[in-house]
């Protein structure tokens, strides 16, 4: 009986850490075409200007 319980937890505790760990913040790379930049606040590329 105890290995059973055992078992649930093991089972049930290892999607929520896996969960818990993917769920942070993440820096992407991000490639814009030639002639474009990242825009953090809009989140896409935008045309250089100048």
């Amino acid at each position: 009986m105890i290995k059973i319980v055992l078992t649930a937890v093991v089972l049930t505790a290892a999607p929520l850490a896996a969960f818990a760990q993917c769920s942070r913040d993440h820096q992407q790379v991000m490639s814009c075409a030639d002639g474009t930049v990242w825009d953090a606040e809009s989140k896409s590329c935008t045309k250089v200007t100048g």
